[in-house]
């Protein structure tokens, strides 16, 4: 990883009226770094991505790319970030390499520095054998990987990523996945944004958990998991909800917390092997059945349920 800061938030805010989206984030990016912003839907995760592309203007603090500010030198910021928007931005009745012309000449390249450019970027998102072809025409996670490829025309020393994976099919995740790792190795310094837990801990050194426009959590996933103590998640899905029983599981030694779920219970323990008899028991008392049980190892799951008491997806 190289030397020294790449993003830089400084008490970075945005209220829409009495609406707080972003609430004074503080925290920074390190050059040659990949780093997750990772919470549900609704967490603050795209506004930041706004404000540090200089598309939303913050309504307090400040935050700096590479030592420009977002707030006094937007133009030297844009030049040396690409962004991949959540949303598909592309021209559908123009080829894949059409679009990559396009975009090139809007970012001022030009002759053998362009075509070398869309070379690069073909190959790098693998859509050279498709390039000629009407980006209409590609599937969700094509049109993903031709946005990746727009965004990395000009080289930019900082590449921002807002939910790529959204909507589409394992394999073009797999390979943006594997696309962003590739980028990071040649020294691109990556911001992405996720509620897939899974993605973060395969892709971060270091990830923050958002939740309400509050920033709860930062570390690397083995420090972020620590700080469940080791405990395990168990998911029960019961016959029917009843009630007190989920309010005295909360009373059992060894558990920590309890919540619900889409119809399931889900307990945050500390030793899954002492607690579990003991839960089926007292199930079993209230007349209710348990239909399926899933158990999970600590993860970031376990680590937003435990600041926040709600799951991660919920």
């Amino acid at each position: 990883m190289q030397n020294g800061t790449a993003i830089q938030l400084l008490g970075l805010q945005k209220r829409y009226g009495v609406l707080t989206a972003v609430q004074s984030l503080d925290f920074s990016v390190q050059r040659g770094e990949i780093f997750s912003l990772l919470g549900p839907n609704g967490a603050g995760k795209s506004t930041t991505i706004a404000m540090l592309s200089c598309l939303l203007s913050p309504t307090g603090g400040d935050a700096r790319l590479m030592g420009h500010s977002i707030q006094s030198d937007p133009r030297a910021v844009k030049s040396m970030i690409g962004v991949v928007p959540q949303e598909i931005a592309m021209y559908e009745d123009l080829s894949g390499r059409q679009n990559l012309l396009f975009w090139g000449r809007m970012v001022g390249l030009r002759g053998d520095r362009l075509k070398r450019r869309i070379d690069e970027t073909l190959d790098l998102v693998e859509l050279t054998d498709r390039q000629h072809d009407c980006a209409g025409h590609y599937s969700g996670g094509m049109q993903r990987r031709l946005n990746i490829a727009i965004a990395l025309l000009h080289e930019p020393q900082i590449v921002i990523l807002d939910e790529p994976t959204v909507g589409i099919d394992p394999q073009s995740r797999r390979k943006i996945l594997d696309g962003v790792k590739e980028l990071n190795r040649r020294g691109v310094t990556i911001l992405y944004t996720t509620h897939y837990m899974e993605e973060a801990q395969e892709l971060s050194h270091r990830i923050a958990i958002l939740d309400h426009g509050r920033l709860i959590a930062q570390g690397t996933h083995a420090e972020l998991v620590k700080m469940v103590g080791g405990q395990s998640r168990i998911r029960l899905t019961l016959s029917r909800k009843p009630a007190g029983l989920l309010a005295m599981w909360r009373t059992l030694p060894g558990v920590h917390s309890v919540s619900e779920e889409n119809g399931a219970a889900s307990l945050l323990v500390k030793d899954s092997t002492l607690v579990l008899p003991t839960l089926f028991e007292s199930a079993a008392r209230a007349n209710v059945q348990v239909n399926a049980m899933e158990l999970q190892e600590p993860d970031l799951e376990a680590v937003f349920l435990h600041l926040t008491g709600k799951a991660l997806r919920d």
